[in-house]
């Protein structure tokens, strides 16, 4: 049962993004920026509702008075599924994802991902990707997104951590914003590369906002200590 209910998804999944993106590729010349941001927010709930009622996969947000109701944000945090790159979409009023180049080549999805504001970084581009990660965050904290971003810059399998990179310290530093840290046990519903999709509750703790200024090396540590310690706990409940 727990194959074909995956399946199932799966086939949800992947049909209802291809008509989503073809519908909203459609409307993309005659809608606003934030009118298609509000179309793909939408498109998120779809896919999660799907994943709820065909695998039983729920939702549990703990802390979430320390997310913004408006205005810019910067939130970093733990990447152990796909079901992160959708959740934020449903989470934040104005989500803005600090993405990996790739994705915006997608056929159809990328375009409409590129005009609602994400933010692309060519990891291959050294300084360059800095600097262009630098101006487009500045320019999104301007519009009064809120940034999500995975400091580790790639999915996690779930007990495991990666290496943290410094781009969000960067970010940090540009925009002036506090960092909002978040720890999540998504792997443990819906693991990175994973056919299968356990039914559950995924579990996603956001902690309060570290507090702006800290030396960047301690910004990082501090950083990476909370949601590593945060994420073992909830792999551990």
């Amino acid at each position: 049962m727990l194959w074909l209910r995956s399946l199932v998804f799966n086939l949800y999944f992947w049909l209802g993004t291809a008509l989503w993106s073809v519908g909203l590729r459609v409307v993309l010349p005659f809608v606003s920026r934030q009118t298609l941001a509000r179309f793909v927010s939408v498109y998120a709930r779809f896919i999660l509702a799907g994943l709820r009622w065909i695998c039983g996969v729920r939702l549990r947000v703990t802390g979430a008075e320390h997310l913004p109701r408006s205005g810019p944000a910067l939130v970093a945090a733990k990447h152990q599924s796909a079901y992160d790159t959708l959740v934020w979409l449903t989470l934040l009023p104005n989500a803005c994802y600090i993405l990996k180049q790739e994705l915006l080549r997608i056929p159809l999805w990328g375009r409409v991902v590129s005009h609602t504001g994400h933010i692309g970084v060519d990891r291959n581009a050294g300084a360059g990707a800095m600097r262009h990660l630098l101006r487009a965050g500045r320019a999104a904290a301007a519009d009064g997104q809120q940034m999500v971003i995975f400091p580790e810059g790639t999915r996690s399998a779930l007990g495991e951590r990666g290496s943290y990179q410094p781009g969000i310290v960067a970010l940090a530093t540009a925009t002036g914003l506090p960092v909002i840290p978040v720890a999540t046990d998504s792997g443990r519903c819906w693991a990175r590369r994973a056919f299968l999709k356990h039914p559950g509750t995924i579990t996603i703790a956001v902690l309060p906002p570290l507090p702006v200024g800290l030396p960047k090396a301690q910004l990082l540590t501090t950083l990476e200590e909370i949601i590593e310690t945060e994420s073992a706990r909830l792999f551990k409940a």
